[in-house]
């Protein structure tokens, strides 16, 4: 058994000694240690040793599976040290190497103009309102007092899907479907993008953003609609600044206006933005039209209102003094860094 116990010793010690990885010395253990090792089979032989001699061969049973343990654990620990030394020499970093920059990504000039133009005007006690993009020519038309064959259907060139759905040419249906829904009094702008034939240039595309507003209520008038758009004009281009109206013609206001603002840049002696003229156009605007009111279901002998339009674009343009509107919509990082 003393010689059986030593032979199975000197190879266990010798195989441990000649493995290369961690995969041999797994194979080890279970051929001398494992449930049908060689180590245990020689335990499984003790009831054939005479009782006085067991404890002695139990002893030398323990001491070679402690010799062989103590082998695999520090051959183990050997191989985990050395893969740890060739993992930190493949994952060297150079501390001096500059970092890597982390690109954040930037409001465009249009989303940061109309979250100024949303806070002045919430501020004022208006609710945001939308609606959808494709419209029904009712409500982009006729309910507001457009009809077939009006000229200004011309005007507005017209994206038709059908004869009765359009591609919305402004966002003005938003104030009708209010309207509609909601009874006075009514408080609300509606940004949103819109659609129109126009060919591509400095000034101009076929798709944009506008932004109208609506007040209806008892008793409103001509001088609360110039009061409210001579504090958001105040608002968005500096406490300086003044409104001058001009009269005007929209199909679905009456009386309606245009709306000029003193040169942010010159403060209204003259330049190059205000083309020397000390004002700069921004909107139009006017009181709600009886017939689009009665169209709408509100009463016009009870209930008054007006009604503002200003093209979203032509704000970030003015506000931020961009010379080219197609530069608005070329997703040039170099452009839009700068807002």
């Amino acid at each position: 058994m003393k010689e059986k116990l030593e032979k199975i010793r000197s190879e266990a010690l010798a195989k441990i000694e000649e493995s290369l990885d961690m995969d041999k010395l797994n194979e080890i253990r279970v051929a001398y240690l494992g449930k049908k090792g060689e180590l245990t089979e020689v335990l499984k032989g003790m009831r054939n040793v005479s009782p006085e001699d067991r404890p002695k061969v139990g002893q030398m049973v323990n001491d070679t599976r402690a010799a062989i343990e103590a082998k695999l654990e520090e051959t183990k620990n050997a191989f985990a040290a050395k893969m740890r030394e060739e993992q930190l020499k493949a994952e060297v970093i150079d501390v001096t190497l500059p970092a890597k920059k982390t690109k954040v990504g930037h409001s465009h000039p249009n989303s940061v103009a109309l979250d100024e133009v949303e806070r002045i005007f919430i501020g004022m006690g208006y609710e945001v309102v939308e609606g959808p993009e494709v419209e029904y020519d009712y409500y982009n038309f006729e309910a507001l007092n457009i009809p077939a064959n009006h000229p200004a259907k011309d005007e507005q060139d017209t994206f038709y899907i059908n004869k009765d759905i359009v591609l919305r040419t402004q966002t003005s249906p938003v104030q009708v479907r209010t309207m509609e829904k909601q009874k006075p009094p009514i408080r609300v702008i509606a940004p949103g993008r819109v659609f129109r034939a126009d060919e591509v240039d400095a000034t101009h595309s076929p798709c944009f953003h506008q932004i109208e507003g609506l007040v209806i209520d008892k008793g409103i008038t001509f001088s609360d609609l110039k009061g409210t758009l001579a504090e958001f004009a105040k608002e968005l281009f500096g406490p300086e600044t003044k409104v001058k109206f001009r009269p005007h013609h929209f199909p679905f206001t009456e009386p309606s206006a245009e709306v000029d603002v003193t040169c942010f840049k010159c403060g209204g002696k003259g330049c190059r933005m205000c083309k020397g003229s000390g004002w700069i156009e921004i909107l139009g605007c006017g009181m709600v039209h009886p017939k689009v009111l009665r169209m709408s279901g509100i009463d016009p002998e009870e209930y008054s209102g007006f009604a503002f339009g200003v093209g979203l674009e032509r704000i970030a343009l003015l506000k931020y003094e961009i010379d080219d509107m197609r530069l608005m919509y070329e997703n040039d990082d170099r452009f839009l860094k700068q807002f």
